[in-house]
């Protein structure tokens, strides 16, 4: 079973968290899951970018981005070689390090 770890963010994990997660599903989902309550305004469809990590171990195990992802990546904060949208991000069977960024392209949170 591969586990994610979750690097310390002031918001989502001041302490930074891991856990572990079955394969298959999304990234945003199990971080959901496990108490990281990162945003995701479009509920989870692939329509904007608030969901954004950095894959920084692990990222090989994924499936590349579609061309709709890589186009909403393209409006990020942060936007860098590691940055997938947690929503499209599906865990295979690779231990995983994310990182949130600080800043999204919301001006408020939306508090799901």
């Amino acid at each position: 079973m591969p586990t994610i770890t979750v690097q310390p963010h002031p918001d989502y994990c001041p302490d930074g968290k891991s856990f572990e997660v079955d394969a298959g599903v999304s990234v945003c989902d199990a971080l959901l899951r496990n108490g990281v309550s990162i945003e995701h305004a479009c509920e989870k469809s692939c329509a904007c970018t608030t969901c954004h990590v950095h894959v920084r171990v692990g990222a090989d195990s994924i499936e590349e981005a579609d061309e709709l992802e890589e186009d909403f990546l393209d409006k990020a904060w942060g936007l860098d070689p590691d940055s997938r949208l947690s929503c499209q991000a599906i865990v295979a069977d690779e231990n995983l390090e994310i990182e949130i960024p600080r800043y999204t392209i919301n001006m408020v949170k939306e508090n799901h």
